[in-house]
């Protein structure tokens, strides 16, 4: 069995995180549907970055998969900016309080997966500073010095 679909296969059954993985994917589609009956475009894309989130979360797809920690930092810092983003111009109903309710335990159980899984938020984001080092210079991998 290769090494991804060995680490999907163990993640998969660990109960605690099939649990854990649920209710991130709950709580994601949740917020997306209360996004979608906001009814503005704004409110659409939003609701709509949240299910495709959600659904990167749990699709047994190998690249996916094997990137699984790209896509909980993703939706993470996707709430992240969807929490600041209305903290500066959204409006303050009870709904909207509600929905960030749901987004402070999206965020919460995220961090948590990223310590089961990741190695923490630090890892992650080392992690995510090195593929950014490795894209920035694939460009240049294949050239030699002595065609130049």
């Amino acid at each position: 069995m290769n090494s991804v679909k060995k680490m999907y296969t163990e993640e998969m059954r660990d109960s605690l995180g099939i649990a854990l993985r649920v209710v991130v994917v709950s709580l994601a589609l949740a917020t997306a549907y209360i996004h979608l009956t906001l009814g503005s475009l704004l409110f659409l894309a939003n609701a709509a970055g949240y299910a495709v989130l959600a659904v990167g979360m749990i699709v047994p797809i190998g690249i996916i998969a094997r990137n699984r920690w790209l896509v909980r930092a993703a939706l993470l810092g996707f709430t992240t900016v969807t929490i600041v983003g209305w903290a500066l111009i959204g409006p303050r109903f009870m709904l909207a309080y509600v929905d960030k309710g749901i987004e402070l335990a999206l965020i919460a159980l995220l961090v948590v997966e990223m310590f089961r899984y990741d190695g923490g938020p630090v890892a992650v984001v080392r992690r995510g500073i090195d593929l950014l080092v490795s894209i920035a210079r694939a460009p240049f991998s294949g050239r030699s010095d002595s065609a130049a």
